[in-house]
C-alpha cells in the first residue's frame, strides 16, 4: 500500500482492497495524517524530520560513541535548532519583537539572526524569554510531527 496526499485528500494505492479497519482508521484520522504527510512551511515533511533526527542520532551514537539515549537527546537538540533556522522570525526595525517597545538610548534594539531577509530586533532583556518561547514552539511543532525527546521507561 502507498498513501499520498492530493490537496486535502488522501489517496491510497494498493494492489488489493485494504481491510475495512484500515479504511475506517484513515477516515477517522484523516486530518492528522494529512498534517504528517504534507510538507510544512519549511518544506520538510514529518518523514524528512524523522530522517534528520535518525541521522543525527546515528552519528552521535556510532561516530561519537554516545549511548543511544544521549545520542537521541543530542539529535533532538539538533532538530530544535534546525527548526528555528528553517522557520525564522522577522520583525520591523524600530520595535522589539519581545515586548513591542521601541528603542531607547539606554536600551538599544539588537539584531538577532543572520537571515538575508531580515532580523529579529530585541532588547537585550527580552532575548532570553523570546528565545525560550521559540524553543518551546519548535518542541511543540516537532512533537506534532512525531519527533520528541524520548525518556527512558
Amino acid at each position: 500500500m502507498h498513501l499520498v496526499i492530493d490537496g486535502d485528500d488522501l489517496v491510497l494505492e494498493a494492489s488489493t482492497p485494504p481491510p475495512a479497519a484500515v479504511l475506517d482508521a484513515l477516515s477517522r484520522h484523516k486530518a492528522e495524517i494529512v498534517v504528517l504527510l504534507r510538507p510544512a512551511g519549511d518544506g520538510w515533511s514529518a518523514e524528512d524530520w524523522q530522517v534528520f533526527f535518525d541521522e543525527r542520532a546515528g552519528i552521535a551514537e556510532f561516530d561519537g560513541g554516545l549511548p543511544r539515549p544521549e545520542a537521541e537527546a543530542q539529535a533532538f537538540a539538533c532538530c530544535v535548532v534546525e527548526w528555528q533556522v528553517r522557520n525564522p522570525e522577522r520583525s520591523p526595525a524600530g520595535r522589539c519583537l519581545g515586548c513591542g517597545d521601541r528603542e531607547y538610548a539606554h536600551d538599544p534594539l539588537l539584531p538577532y539572526g543572520v537571515e538575508p531577509t531580515g532580523h529579529v530586533w530585541l532588547h537585550s532583556r527580552c532575548w532570553e524569554a523570546w528565545h525560550a518561547g521559540r524553543k518551546a514552539e519548535a518542541v511543540v511543532t516537532l512533537s506534532t510531527l512525531g519527533i520528541s525527546l524520548r525518556t527512558s521507561p
